[in-house]
């Protein structure tokens, strides 16, 4: 671990980034320290926590706008974080973690988080990934507003609107949402999903989509809306659908 973290901070060029507030949740005090460094250095304000317990009670208090949360630790593991965290904030998790099998990045995914990077890595890369995830989150659009159908998505708010309810999404649900819904129809693959995400790479894991749209259609219950081509990808359905009438 230790060959992949150092400080040599004058070699990062961040600080022209609008400071945010992020929170740093991981029980390795040097991934801590190192991670805050780098984090204050690319100009964000920064606050950590060193088990799920404490992370949980400043997600609360502090309202970041983003949380870097490691899978495990004692206590109150990252998974259990981001179920508590996911009944009340739509916040930007990027979860950090050990574990290789693609079975326990995909429950992050499926739990709500926006983004996993494996151990050992690169601070730099951290500071990328969360300058992309924001950014999803902060760019403006030409439109505060995309409709299809009977659905309208609500850009300021990351919020979807559907004749009987509103449900709020998290700004990956909403990038792959708002993509299919801006060709209704269209069938969009798995590629072009990671891609509509604005460059979270996921480690090119594609089924990652599939979890986000999970989430979706569980959002969206009992509408159908997102339709599986099975072999290909997805497609928004924009015709109202009994399910979704009245």
């Amino acid at each position: 671990m230790a060959g992949e973290f150092h400080h040599p901070l004058s070699t990062c060029h961040y600080n022209n980034l609008m400071p945010k507030k992020i929170l740093i949740v991981d029980d390795e005090p040097q991934i801590v320290e190192i991670c805050r460094d780098y984090l204050k250095a690319a100009g964000y304000d920064t606050v950590t926590a060193v088990n799920g317990v404490q992370g949980l009670s400043l997600a609360r208090r502090e309202k970041p706008d983003l949380i870097v949360l490691d899978l495990m630790m004692p206590e109150m593991d990252g998974l259990d974080v981001t179920r508590e965290i996911r009944r009340t904030s739509d916040v930007p998790i990027i979860m950090l973690t050990a574990r290789v099998e693609e079975t326990d990045k995909l429950i992050g995914l499926e739990l709500g988080a926006d983004d996993y990077i494996t151990k050992p890595f690169s601070p730099r890369e951290l500071v990328a990934r969360i300058r992309v995830v924001l950014r999803r989150v902060v760019n403006s659009p030409d439109s505060d507003t995309i409709r299809a159908g009977n659905v309208e998505l609500d850009r300021a708010h990351y919020k979807v609107h559907l004749p009987d309810k509103t449900v709020s999404l998290t700004s990956t649900e909403f990038e792959i949402l708002a993509t299919l819904m801006s060709q209704p129809g269209r069938i969009f693959s798995r590629a072009q999903l990671l891609t509509a995400t604005h460059g979270v790479t996921f480690e090119s894991l594609e089924r990652a989509i599939d979890s986000h749209v999970r989430n979706l259609r569980r959002k969206l219950e009992p509408a159908e809306l997102i339709i599986t081509v099975h072999g290909v990808g997805y497609k928004f359905y924009a015709e109202p659908s009994r399910s979704i009438e009245g």
